[in-house]
């Protein structure tokens, strides 16, 4: 899951079509009047009773191994990754399954200065991180007044957060909030700005933004503190501050690829479309975010493939590549179809991170209920909120809902207008009191702490949230290969 992607429902249509490709496993077929098949639970009682978390576990233990033989990641267009796609790629083919690479380009950013220093009375250097495909400095670094955007409610989002002439060839100084990384950017640059710097509203590390490609960047942009963000708010008030922003990266060209597998059978105007990212960040091995929903979704696959029973939807299932990047491999996979093809597919399901060591249960928002964020999902979406809730509660395990907010790669199905839910248990936000007292875990705690990090392992995860989302992958996956009415409105 890429840290804080916020993009609004438009956006992503936009970025959506704006991308050109060759679809792979899609044969289209009439459309006919649907039927509900009887017996339509039975395969999904099945598919839960034969999946286990232990067997999900032995695909995690791969994953380990790839990375620690792979320089500690699986990061897209790396070794790691590709190994990755290879070993599900090989599984699922033995299983009989119909199995494609679909390959694309990616850029990857190699920072090799980041660096914010405060000049004249008081210099320092702050801890600084460049944001992912920024444009660089001059060689030198940029040396400029910094001009504050006042912390409103959406800081630095547009026009009327920067006075005219006020930011002019100077280096703006915004919190962390409510927009997009390119939108303050964007705002900043239009104002006449030189560069760009973002605190954050939290914590005690520094923003870690992203332009999601290289073209997307305007002017060099990095992130600092909460703490260094706001005493430099409070001295430029004061009366100035002069700085030097020093950022130095190289944006590369690399490929890498989707792994996208289907049912032999089914019909293929009624897809149910599953997904999971299997890219780390190369930080980590990445074994909760996303070995853990590839390992489910591989499990669930090949319980599946054994059951011999045919199904009466066709399933795809995918293991897509860059989201951590900006949700790229779904991208250009939802950019890839033709309009036909969008429309032969009856839901999306997405699962990532669903073993997080400091867990909380949450359930995609389809229907908008908890009324934050994004809104409500496409049509359908909230009887896949229900589908999932009603298993849960039969099971006596609490959930809760959590908003569409665009970080995983529902979004670009969403953008098409395709129903979408799924599952997931928390990445770096924080578990309340009430949370601790429903699931267990400790309060004022990451969800996981081990977030795009190096203890992203086999030894930090909870196997018990694991097991519970394993199941509710393979109830989603069972009913709707069998009918789609539950899906109905």
């Amino acid at each position: 899951m890429p840290a804080h992607r916020h993009r609004s429902i438009a956006a992503l249509a936009a970025a959506t079509a704006a991308a050109v490709a060759a679809p792979v496993l899609l044969a289209a077929a009439p459309a006919v009047a649907h039927e509900r098949p009887a017996g339509s639970t039975d395969l999904a009682r099945r598919l839960v009773k034969e999946v286990s978390a232990q067997g999900a576990y032995r695909h995690l233990r791969t994953f380990q191994r790839i990375a620690d033989a792979h320089g500690g990641n699986r990061a897209a267009g790396t070794p790691g990754h590709r190994a990755s796609s290879a070993y599900v790629y090989e599984t699922l083919k033995k299983a009989g399954y119909r199995v494609a690479y679909q390959d694309f380009d990616i850029h990857e950013a190699r920072t090799r200065t980041e660096k914010l220093a405060v000049l004249g009375s008081g210099a320092r250097e702050l801890t600084t991180a460049a944001f992912t495909f920024t444009p660089s400095t001059p060689a030198g670094g940029l040396t400029a007044e910094l001009a504050p955007v006042r912390a409103d409610e959406t800081p630095g989002c547009d026009a009327a957060d920067y006075p005219a002439g006020a930011f002019t060839g100077k280096i703006a100084l915004v919190k962390r909030g409510s927009c997009t990384f390119e939108e303050k950017e964007r705002a900043a640059a239009a104002a006449g700005a030189a560069g760009l710097v973002v605190y954050n509203h939290s914590g005690t590390t520094p923003v870690r933004g992203s332009f999601g490609a290289p073209a997307a960047g305007r002017i060099p942009s990095a992130g600092i503190t909460l703490a260094d963000g706001e005493a430099l708010a409070a001295a430029a008030a004061a009366g100035g501050v002069k700085v030097r922003l020093d950022l130095d990266q190289q944006h590369i060209k690399k490929k890498t690829r989707n792994v996208i597998a289907e049912t032999r059978g089914g019909r293929a105007d009624r897809v149910v479309a599953v997904g999971s990212h299997l890219d780390s960040v190369p930080e980590g091995p990445g074994i909760n975010d996303n070995g853990s929903g590839s390992a489910a979704l591989l499990e669930v696959a090949l319980k599946l493939a054994a059951s011999k029973e045919k199904v009466k939807n066709k399933v795809r299932f995918a293991w897509w590549s860059a989201e951590e990047l900006g949700l790229l491999g779904s991208e250009h996979y939802v950019a890839s179809l033709t309009d036909r093809q969008r429309r032969d597919i009856a839901l999306y399901l997405n699962f990532d991170m669903i073993a997080s060591p400091n867990p909380a249960q949450f359930v995609y928002d389809g229907d908008d209920s908890d009324h934050v964020g994004a809104g409500a999902g496409p049509a359908g979406s909230a009887r896949i909120e229900a589908l999932i809730n009603g298993f849960l509660d039969r099971r006596g395990k609490a959930h809760e809902g959590s908003d569409f907010d665009g970080r995983s790669d529902y979004g670009p199905f969403i953008a098409q207008g395709i129903p979408a839910g799924g599952t997931f248990t928390g990445a770096e936000g924080v578990k309340t009191p009430e949370q601790a007292a429903r699931y267990g875990g400790t309060a004022g705690q990451p969800y996981d702490p081990n977030y795009h990090g190096a203890g992203d392992t086999l030894k930090n995860l909870d196997l018990k949230a694991f097991d519970t989302n394993l199941d509710v992958v393979a109830h989603a996956v069972g009913t709707y290969a069998r009918d789609l009415g539950p899906l109905a409105d």
